[in-house]
Order: C-alpha cells, then sequence, then structure tokens
C-alpha cells in the first residue's frame, strides 16, 4: 500500500486554538509570523495575501496555507470593493509525514489550496457547524471545536495527496483497486432502487469522488453513474418483458428514478423502444 496511508507517524491529534469568522478590517495589516499553522479559509467575496513576499489574489473557496514561521500579511481592499468573509482556525501539535511540527502540505509553489464542488460544500458545513458551537459555551465545547478542526485537516491533506498520486499515476495496489470497485458494484446491485449519491459513497470509504470515479472507470471502463443507469434499465426491463401490471411511472420508481419521462429516454437511449413497448411485448400485456 502507499506510504501516504500511514502518513501520521503518531496518533493525530492536534491541539485547536481557535476558529473565528469575520469581514477583515480595512487598515493596514503589518507583515508577522505565527509559531502555529493558520487556516484562511473564504467563504465569500475576494481577498488579498501577502506570503513571504508574493502576492495571492484569494476567492470563494480558496484555502490560504500559512505555516509556522511563514511571514504573511493581508493587503487591505480597495475602497468600494465587495468586502471578503473569511473562517480563521488555529492549530498546533501534529505532525504529518515528511513536514516540519505544525505543518500542513501546500500546494506545489504556492500556499493556497483551490477547493470546488463537494470539498468546498464539506468545508463550509463544517465552519457553519464550528461557528454555531462557538457561539454558546455547552459542555464539550473544546472537544467538538477539535474533531471539526481534525476533519477540516484531514480534507485538505487527503486532497492534496490523492491528487497528487492521481497525477504521478499511482492509486491503490491492484488487489486494493479491485476490492474498492467491487465494493460499489454490489452496493449498485443492492440499493439500485434507492437515491444513491457518489460523495455519501464516497465518504462511507474515506476517499474522494473524484478519486472513486477514476478507480472505477479504470477496472471497468465506465463511469461509476453509467453502470448504475445499465443496472437499472437491465431490471426495469425484465419487469416490463414479465408481465409488469404497474404504469411505467411506476416501474421507474421500482428501480430509482422520479421522473419516468426521462426514465423513458435513457430506456429508448440503450434499447431502441421504448419501455411502453417492452410492456406490451411482455408476457401479460395488460
Amino acid at each position: 500500500m502507499c506510504e501516504r496511508q500511514n502518513m501520521f507517524p503518531e496518533e493525530f491529534n492536534p491541539t485547536f486554538l481557535f476558529a473565528w469568522k469575520g469581514r477583515r478590517p480595512g487598515e493596514r495589516e503589518e507583515p508577522h509570523v505565527h509559531d502555529y499553522m493558520k487556516l484562511v479559509i473564504v467563504l465569500s467575496g475576494h481577498g488579498r495575501y501577502r506570503v513571504e513576499g508574493r502576492v495571492y489574489d484569494l476567492a470563494e473557496g480558496d484555502v490560504l496555507i500559512v505555516n509556522p514561521g511563514v511571514r504573511h500579511h493581508a493587503i487591505p481592499e480597495e475602497e468600494g470593493a465587495a468586502s471578503c468573509v473569511e473562517f480563521y482556525i488555529g492549530a498546533i501539535d501534529f505532525h504529518v509525514q515528511d513536514l516540519p511540527n505544525n505543518c500542513l502540505p501546500t500546494p506545489a509553489d504556492s500556499c493556497v489550496l483551490h477547493t470546488e464542488g463537494d470539498l468546498r460544500q464539506r468545508l463550509e458545513r463544517i465552519c457553519a457547524a464550528m461557528e454555531a458551537e462557538n457561539a454558546v459555551y455547552r459542555r464539550g465545547r473544546y472537544y467538538m471545536m477539535k474533531s471539526y478542526l481534525v476533519q477540516v485537516m484531514l480534507l485538505i491533506i487527503r486532497e492534496q495527496y490523492e491528487a497528487e498520486e492521481l497525477r504521478q499515476g499511482f492509486a491503490f495496489e491492484s488487489a486494493s483497486r479491485k476490492y474498492v470497485v467491487e465494493q460499489i458494484m454490489n452496493y449498485f446491485e443492492e440499493h439500485y432502487s434507492e437515491k444513491i449519491s457518489l460523495d455519501q459513497i464516497a465518504e462511507n470509504m474515506y476517499l474522494s469522488p473524484y478519486y472513486i470515479s477514476k478507480i472505477f472507470k479504470s477496472e471497468t471502463g465506465e463511469a461509476p453513474i453509467r453502470h448504475l443507469i445499465d443496472i437499472r434499465l437491465s431490471r426495469a426491463k425484465e419487469l416490463l418483458e414479465n408481465g409488469w401490471g404497474g404504469s411505467i411511472k411506476e416501474v421507474a420508481a421500482t428501480v430509482g428514478y422520479d421522473d419516468a419521462y426521462h426514465f423513458s429516454k435513457l430506456f429508448k437511449k440503450k434499447y431502441g423502444f421504448s419501455p411502453l413497448k417492452a410492456k406490451r411485448s411482455g408476457k401479460n400485456p395488460s
């Protein structure tokens, strides 16, 4: 297995320092350094930072990773510019393999991680949960905040290491890849009639949706959603040609489709004839 699977030489147990959401003040900020790791997650608007002499323009979804000893400061927004809403998180007392203490990995030649899709949504949800937890002083507040911190850190680490492994052409060993694909295929076979989200499957398997799609397509030659569609349409065809007594809308719902029109389009595209024709050709047409 990849060494990245054991990237934490000791128990990953960071100390949570702070979390804060707000709009940056307009006054000039002096360059400074910290002895802890700080994350700046842009929730809306645009902002600018100078990090070790280089200026970075940040947009919604960007994560600025400021490791200990890195000189940085925020650049005031121009007059009339939309205010930038940011979420700050601080942590210390952790170690990631091949990195100095209290440092998170950063993208090559940058300190800004650009996020989108599922990752951005998950980070935004965690920030909202941290903000809500931070607003009240309930029992166990620190440990709840720490649990959110760990989630954010692991999402950032996974995103970068998995993306790097894909760029280098690395993935799981063959047996592990096959196992992952078999698990997904079995799940599709057993739950095709239900609402299925690749994001949820990926979360349950502790992998990113992009990574799962890449593995699945490399092993089967088709995307996961295409495989699921084929299973659903095949089951529908069997039902229709074996005396289905209900409506087309009902058979669509039985194989996981709320929209009978969409189901009919997919069915005709795959088989060259409509679900209604398949039903009429059944053993006991109604």
